[in-house]
C-alpha cells in the first residue's frame, strides 16, 4: 500500500483547508465535523446557506459557511474564489452536494431528473473543472467525489439517480487517470444506504447494508491517506463487481426479490419523506 501512497504528496490535515459540497446536512455536515476534529479548517457550501451557517457555527471557529449553488458554474467559482481569498489554498475538495428522487422512471418529471444530472453530475464536474488547476499548480492535492453504490448497482425506482451515480463513477476513475503524476488524487466514495434525509420515508436495514453518515465522513477523511480510487461503505462490498460478473443474473434477481431491492417503488412512506421531497422539488423548479 505504501508503494501506492507514494505516488501522491502527503496532505496533513491539521492546517489543511477542505472545501466540502452540500456542508449543512448529513454525509457533508458529517464530513465537515470530521475534518474539524482532525484540525483542517473547513469551508460549508451549501444552497441552503442558513443550514450551512448553522453546521458552521457547531463546529467552530474552524469552519466557515458559503452560498454554493454546484449546478451553476458561475456560483462554484464564486465558492471557490471565496475560500482561496480568506485561506490562499484549498488542499481537499469533497464533492458531496447531491438530490436522490425516487419513484417510476416513466413518471418523473423531466425538471426533476434534469436536476438529478445538473447536481450528482455537473456539481461534480464544475468542482473539478475549477479547484484541480490551483492542486495541480501546487502539485499536491485530493478530491473525493462522493457518488454511491447506486454507481454500481441498478435499482428500480432510482433509474436516474443510478444513472448520475454511474457518471459519477466514471468521471472520477478517468480523471483520477488523465491527471495521474500531478501529485493530485481523485477518488470516490460509494456508500451504500445511508441514515441522512436523502433516504428519509425508505425502510431500511433488511438485508440492505445501511450506514451512517459518520462511517462516510471516516471514510473520506482516510482516503487522504491511502488514496484509494474507489472506497465502498461498508467495505465489504467492494466484491461487488466480482459477484455481479459471475453471478448468473436469474439468481441475482431472486437474492434482490429477497431483501426487496425495490422497496423504492413500493414502501416508501409518503408522510416521512414529504420535507425531503418538497426541498427538491423547489430546486427543480429554479433554473440554476
Amino acid at each position: 500500500m505504501a508503494l501506492f501512497r507514494g505516488r501522491y504528496p502527503a496532505i496533513e490535515l491539521d492546517g489543511a483547508v477542505v472545501a466540502v459540497t452540500g456542508g449543512g446536512r448529513g454525509i457533508g455536515r458529517a464530513t465537515a465535523e470530521a475534518f474539524a476534529a482532525r484540525g483542517a479548517t473547513v469551508a460549508l457550501g451549501d444552497l441552503d446557506v442558513a443550514v450551512a451557517e448553522e453546521a458552521a457555527k457547531s463546529i467552530g471557529t474552524a469552519a466557515r459557511a458559503y452560498p454554493l449553488d454546484v449546478r451553476d458554474r458561475e456560483s462554484f467559482g464564486g465558492f471557490a474564489d471565496a475560500v482561496l481569498g480568506e485561506f490562499g489554498r484549498i488542499d481537499v475538495l469533497v464533492n458531496n452536494a447531491g438530490v436522490m428522487p425516487l419513484g417510476g422512471f416513466l413518471e418523473e418529471p423531466d425538471a426533476l431528473s434534469a436536476t438529478t444530472l445538473d447536481v450528482n453530475v455537473w456539481g461534480l464536474i464544475h468542482g473539478l473543472r475549477l479547484v484541480l488547476p490551483g492542486m495541480i499548480a501546487r502539485g499536491r492535492g485530493h478530491v473525493v467525489n462522493i457518488a454511491s453504490m447506486a454507481g454500481k448497482i441498478p435499482i428500480p425506482g432510482m433509474a436516474v439517480y443510478n444513472a448520475s451515480k454511474f457518471a459519477a463513477v466514471g468521471l472520477t476513475a478517468a480523471v483520477r487517470r488523465e491527471y495521474a503524476g500531478t501529485g493530485v488524487s481523485v477518488s470516490a466514495v460509494l456508500p451504500s444506504a445511508v441514515r441522512t434525509g436523502l433516504a428519509s420515508g425508505v425502510p431500511l436495514g433488511k438485508g440492505m447494508p445501511t450506514v451512517d453518515p459518520e462511517d462516510i465522513a471516516a471514510a473520506v477523511v482516510r482516503s487522504c491517506r491511502t488514496r484509494r480510487a474507489e472506497i465502498p461503505v461498508p467495505g465489504f462490498l467492494a466484491g461487488w463487481d466480482l459477484l455481479a460478473a459471475i453471478v448468473p443474473e436469474p439468481v441475482m434477481s431472486l437474492g434482490r426479490n429477497l431483501i426487496g431491492d425495490n422497496r423504492a417503488l413500493t414502501s416508501v412512506d409518503p408522510a416521512g419523506r414529504a420535507d425531503y421531497e418538497r426541498r427538491v422539488a423547489d430546486q427543480a423548479r429554479k433554473e440554476p
